[in-house]
């Protein structure tokens, strides 16, 4: 975890308030998205030939605090557009062609959420509405409601240690109450790039 958070700190990396997008192509992440480990756990989900397709730096700290509402991840990077109705709106972030994507896809997916600092129940860890990864793409109306009658899971973890999700499992994160910062690479794998017949994921 020190050479994955001093790699980092080397990078060059666009940076937003909530961290870094697109950040596979840093050498250090490259390296530990291809770890036999981290292979091994993706492949629990999604069989032998998981590859990583995407990288996301989160850091959250006291100076730099955020929360995210309960949500699902629908959108995907893509290398060209799709004439499926199932696929889009589409927008473009940090350069790449991003189209939020059809439940069939996006249950093709695993993420695997590598914790470099601890997290704890008062650094703003992840929070979960457990099984609702199995109930498809949600409209908003039915996320909240969800969230007002499932029971939210905490997942804290100690640094080096990786918390697998679907991004379809509804999920938040409060602000951070500590001093204690919150880094967390959150790298996606697919079983192929070739998300579905046609449709091509872009490394991000």
């Amino acid at each position: 975890m020190q050479a994955l958070s001093d790699g980092l700190a080397n990078a060059a990396l666009a940076r937003t308030r909530a961290g870094s997008r697109h950040v596979l192509g840093v050498s250090v992440v490259r390296e530990i998205s291809s770890d036999p480990r981290m292979l091994a756990l993706a492949a629990a989900y999604l069989g032998p030939a998981a590859v990583p397709y995407r990288a996301t730096l989160f850091d959250k700290s006291r100076a730099s605090n955020w929360l995210v509402v309960w949500h699902q991840d629908l959108a995907l990077p893509l290398t060209e557009r799709t004439a499926d109705p199932a696929w889009g709106p589409w927008s473009t972030k940090a350069g790449l062609l991003y189209a939020i994507a059809p439940a069939r896809a996006l249950e093709r997916v695993v993420a695997l959420r590598v914790h470099l600092d601890d997290s704890t129940a008062s650094n703003g860890p992840l929070r979960v509405l457990p099984s609702t990864h199995e109930r498809g793409v949600l409209d908003d109306a039915e996320v909240q409601r969800l969230a007002s009658t499932i029971a939210a899971v905490e997942c804290v973890c100690p640094a080096g240690g990786v918390v697998a999700m679907r991004p379809l499992l509804v999920h938040a994160s409060s602000k951070a109450v500590a001093e204690q910062p919150r880094r967390v690479l959150h790298i996606e794998y697919a079983p192929s790039l070739e998300v579905l017949p046609g449709v091509n994921l872009a490394i991000a």
